[in-house]
């Protein structure tokens, strides 16, 4: 298994109609084929714009897919131990890779052939021998496809004033880190940040001022995230939710105390709240942690978190409220936490 580098970074020019649709970053290719020759053929036709990768098994080929995350799979039917077929349908087993786009390479010609790796579920064909202008033609074709889609699907998911996750985004990756959670018995945290008497900010400044702030204060809690799992989200209004994977109760407060200074540091003007006389945000955050908690649901941590922003409020705002969860058939909460507002 190795890694071919590629030289071109920019997309031809029968593309720029949808670069905006294509990643900064080089598109990746995996190439298979049990045949070293085979492999150097697609490597010529395709080297120059794309990041290239090779596996010369179905086995090899299911890791580089794990490790890579390639865009694009040019995968050959006929291998000894596992075929293209199986190969195929292990990636639509799992959800990360169940919208790979896979194209079949094969030596047998054929109506029979062909409908049954379209059946399969490939995006396309390609009989050997390759000619390479049909396999650029082709590659080209369904990596445009395969980033339109995936654009469409980011644009779906993202909350169109702030640019962070949508309602909808979270409330997807909660039900998945929940359950990951359980299954491995690790901690997961959410906080719930709302921005401070931010009606008497819209009434004094206008509605477009608040919209801004939205915006400003959206960006800096993303600032504040330091791993791709972890995500912000427009909970609704002015309201955000954090869930963040693999963290406990106490890295959780650390981290809501720091978004909250980092927004007070934005030092936007607010005559008319009560709790400072610039932008703050109050936090209230959750966290389940240690063994799975039989018949806990998400909306659980999302209802702790929620009690715990109120009880923010209720303490003059501005700051951070902490609790853990612990559910016995009852919602029951422990360790509650209350932290003192950042210093001006």
């Amino acid at each position: 298994m190795a890694a071919v580098p590629a030289s071109a970074a920019h997309p031809p020019p029968d593309r720029l109609a949808v670069a905006e649709a294509w990643p900064a970053r080089k598109p990746r290719v995996l190439l298979v084929d049990d045949q070293p020759v085979q492999l150097q053929v697609l490597y010529r036709a395709l080297s120059g714009p794309y990041q290239l990768f090779m596996a010369t098994s179905g086995a090899q080929a299911l890791q580089v897919v794990r490790d890579q995350q390639p865009d694009l799979v040019l995968l050959d039917v006929v291998m000894p131990d596992m075929d293209g077929f199986e190969v195929l349908q292990r990636l639509h087993a799992e959800r990360d890779t169940a919208n790979l786009p896979v194209i079949f390479v094969t030596a047998h010609e054929g109506a029979d052939i062909e409908s049954r790796c379209l059946e399969a579920g490939a995006v396309d064909f390609i009989a050997k021998p390759v000619n390479p202008a049909v396999v650029r033609a082709r590659v080209r074709t369904h990596l445009t496809l395969k980033f339109q889609s995936d654009l469409l699907r980011t644009l779906a998911f993202v909350d169109g004033l702030t640019g962070v996750a949508n309602r909808r985004h979270f409330d997807e990756r909660l039900a998945l880190e929940w359950g990951r959670a359980q299954r491995l018995a690790a901690p997961l945290s959410l906080m719930l940040a709302d921005v401070d008497h931010f009606k008497a900010y819209n009434d004094h400044y206008g509605h477009q001022a608040g919209d801004e702030v939205l915006r400003r204060v959206a960006q800096t809690l993303r600032e504040q995230l330091r791993r791709p799992t972890d995500m912000v989200a427009r909970y609704g209004g002015e309201e955000f939710a954090c869930l963040l994977p693999d963290t406990p109760l106490a890295d959780a407060r650390t981290l809501a105390e720091r978004m909250g200074q980092a927004v007070r540091e934005l030092a936007i003007p607010h005559r008319h709240s009560r709790a400072a006389p610039v932008v703050t945000v109050s936090f209230g955050v959750a966290a389940r942690e240690g063994p799975a908690l039989r018949g806990a649901h998400p909306a659980l941590l999302l209802g702790l978190a929620d009690a715990q922003l109120y009880e923010a409020k209720h303490q003059g705002r501005a700051r951070v409220c902490a609790a853990r969860l612990e559910y016995d058939g009852a919602a029951n909460v422990a360790g509650t936490v209350v932290v003192s507002p950042a210093s001006p």
